[in-house]
């Protein structure tokens, strides 16, 4: 069992951990509606107000963070964990914000696609073209009993383009890029499979929609049992590093699809997000996001450095 130690705690649902260079890790915390700064021995201070549910962040070529904001949640707790609901009476609707480090101002860079509204984003990678790839989760709605099925999209960091390059998904979550670029790895929560697509060129993968017959989305693991999915990241190795949810930890899954790892989370559900960070790489941070706590701990392998 990995040696977890306690970053800090008392955060409202942490998700999207960046580590920065200066031992801080910059993270969202969706039901307080900031992205927060928790500094190497724990001090937590807010960055900015970001409104709605930031969910998913990274770092862009800019400098700047890039945030997926699902618009906000309804909160209700059980058995001592905090659970995200359904569309809130205040959602403000899904879109993609750029936040600037120093100032904390926060802009709005995609609210929209072709006209449809964005709905729930929720999760952001970098390509080293300088574009971004993000999911799209969907919304429930309890008024309706209905859900909105999920999306996957690239975009530019200057608000000029955003195209639906995926659709009809189940709550697709994580997403990634293999350590060559040439795999776009994405997550789907509710029924717990990994996928991944071909990448031709920026923005462009094999298939798109098409999860049937050759050319579509690959299947790289499918979960025994009642497993949920959440975030994702890829260590040097290519191996796909998936929170766990109701499993309560982190799975690591090879490039041929085998399951080679797990690391729990003790005494956890709503483990929801992985970074890598410290000069080696091999400090990894874990967001337990029920009890609203920052992990860290030695991985056995580097992480893979993202692009920016």
């Amino acid at each position: 069992m990995a040696d977890l130690r306690v970053v800090a705690t008392g955060l409202g649902f942490p998700e999207g951990p960046i580590a920065m260079d200066d031992g801080s890790v910059v993270l969202v915390e969706i039901q307080r509606g900031t992205l927060t700064r928790v500094s190497a021995d724990g001090d937590v201070s807010v960055v900015a107000e970001c409104g709605g549910g930031p969910n998913g962040a990274a770092i862009g070529p800019d400098g700047k963070v890039y945030i997926c904001n699902n618009g906000g949640f309804t909160w209700s707790t059980l058995e001592g964990f905090l659970i995200p609901g359904d569309k809130p009476d205040d959602y403000i609707g899904g879109r993609i914000q750029r936040v600037d480090l120093d100032t904390g101002e926060v802009e709005t860079l995609y609210d929209s696609c072709d006209g449809a509204p964005l709905r729930g984003p929720n999760d952001l990678v970098f390509d080293t073209a300088g574009g971004f790839y993000f999911t799209d989760l969907g919304k429930g709605h309890s008024d309706t009993d209905t859900v909105d099925r999920g999306r996957v999209f690239y975009a530019q960091t200057d608000g000029s383009s955003v195209t639906q390059i995926a659709a009809r998904m189940d709550h697709p979550n994580g997403c990634g890029l293999s350590p060559d670029g040439d795999r776009l790895y994405v997550a789907e929560t509710l029924v717990g499979r990994l996928w991944w697509w071909n990448v031709r060129g920026p923005g462009q993968i094999e298939g798109g929609e098409t999860f049937f017959g050759s050319g579509g989305a690959n299947l790289l693991h499918g979960f025994e049992g009642f497993q949920f999915l959440d975030s994702l990241a890829v260590d040097s190795a290519g191996n796909v590093c998936v929170a766990t949810i109701l499993n309560g930890g982190v799975s690591v899954v090879s490039p041929d699809g085998e399951l080679v790892d797990f690391v729990p989370v003790p005494d956890d559900v709503l483990v929801t997000n992985i970074c890598f960070g410290g000069e080696d790489l091999r400090t990894a941070y874990i967001t337990s996001s029920g009890k609203g706590v920052l992990y860290a701990t030695e991985w056995p392998r580097p992480g893979l450095k993202l692009n920016f």
